[in-house]
């Protein structure tokens, strides 16, 4: 008896496109360069006004395997879960039309998922600014090992909450009921989060997997944090994250995420506070006393500067707030000064009198972010 060779993995790919006719050239020609997988490429044109849709056309029309469906512009999660329709490889894949995929990583997740028989698996990134590329010391930590887990095991990994440095078995995805919301910035989190709490077992592999463009003229969705809309969506889509963590039931797997996982990205805007608007201000400490009610961000692994601000929002400290953050920026990237006293180090603040602060926002600690 003949036995033929392992089929390749067949891995759908969904490329939600808007506006990127400078970049989507060479996202599709990483996905179609990947080795030792079938691809499909399932490009959702989500209303663009630019020529973004010619250029995929014409890779339609070179007869690669990549489809272009077109919608009117209703928003990232809407185009990833239309994409998501049309792919019908087992495995699924969803990437960011201005960002690169490396060329052995969908062949490097899909092995882990049959060696592990995992439901899915996350690798970590390289985030690409200009000419540089660089792991994260976060995501580096966060994958620093290679295994096939439960949530209970590994909570802090909800910090990890890209879409696109994850590879998925299509039918987990569609069983488990996983969609993106619509309608909202920063729907990674909420459907992230649920797909490691539904998950049986989950990879994860140190292996880089994603270049992830940093656009420099600063035209990202996610560089618009003093936006009032964006930090309504930030707060929703937190909401809705820490919603499906509690539902889970786990105590352990609350605490790292209220803790240490869903604070992770505060920093970004707190360096708004200077010059924010008083209903951008309103909303950061009603959002932030909301999420953080009866376990004040003191508790939270932020670096102590952060948790110094995230105190004063919580206590309406506006000028105070604003102070440290411009103190902060002053120091152009140099370390907080520090002092050692009877009760351990702390930060030392000049432009606030650390008698009038909660100690444990100022304390240094060996477990933050």
């Amino acid at each position: 008896m003949r036995f033929g060779r392992r089929p390749r993995p067949r891995v759908g790919v969904v490329v939600p496109v808007y506006d990127v006719e400078e970049y989507v050239d060479a996202c599709l020609d990483s996905l179609l360069a990947q080795e030792g997988v079938d691809v499909e490429v399932v490009v959702v044109d989500d209303g663009s006004t630019d020529g973004s849709a010619v250029r995929v056309q014409r890779f339609v029309d070179a007869g690669h395997p990549v489809r272009l469906v077109r919608t009117a512009n209703h928003g990232l999660g809407a185009a990833r879960n239309e994409g998501a329709r049309h792919v019908t490889a087992d495995l699924l894949a969803f990437a960011d039309s201005d960002d690169v995929v490396p060329p052995t990583a969908y062949a490097t997740m899909a092995r882990e998922l049959r060696r592990s028989g995992s439901d899915f698996v996350t690798g970590s990134v390289e985030r690409w600014e200009g000419e540089q590329r660089w792991e994260p010391p976060w995501m580096r930590r966060m994958h620093r090992q290679r295994m096939a887990i439960a949530i209970d095991s590994e909570p802090e990994i909800l910090g990890d909450v890209f879409a696109w440095n994850k590879l998925f078995r299509r039918s987990f995805w569609e069983g488990s009921g996983l969609r993106w919301p619509e309608g909202v910035r920063y729907e990674d989190q909420p459907t992230t989060t649920a797909a490691y709490l539904r998950a049986q077992r989950f990879a994860i592999i140190p292996d880089v997997v994603y270049h992830w463009r940093v656009r420099t003229e600063g035209t990202s969705i996610t560089q618009q944090r003093s936006s009032l809309q964006d930090l309504q969506d930030r707060w929703t889509t937190k909401r809705m994250a820490l919603a499906s963590v509690e539902s889970y039931g786990s105590t352990k797997v609350t605490k790292v995420f209220r803790d240490r996982v869903l604070p992770g990205d505060l920093h970004r805007y707190f360096v708004e506070i200077p010059g924010c608007d008083d209903a951008w201000w309103e909303l950061l400490v009603s959002g932030v006393r909301e999420l953080w009610s009866g376990r004040s961000l003191t508790h939270s692994g932020l670096p102590p500067v952060h948790r110094l601000t995230g105190w004063l929002v919580e206590q309406g400290r506006r000028e105070d707030a604003t102070a440290v953050m411009e103190y902060a920026a002053g120091l152009a990237g140099q370390r907080i000064p520090r002092v050692t006293d009877d009760r351990g180090t702390r930060i030392d603040v000049p432009v606030i009198d650390p008698r009038t602060v909660d100690r444990a926002a100022l304390d240094v600690r060996d477990t933050e972010l």
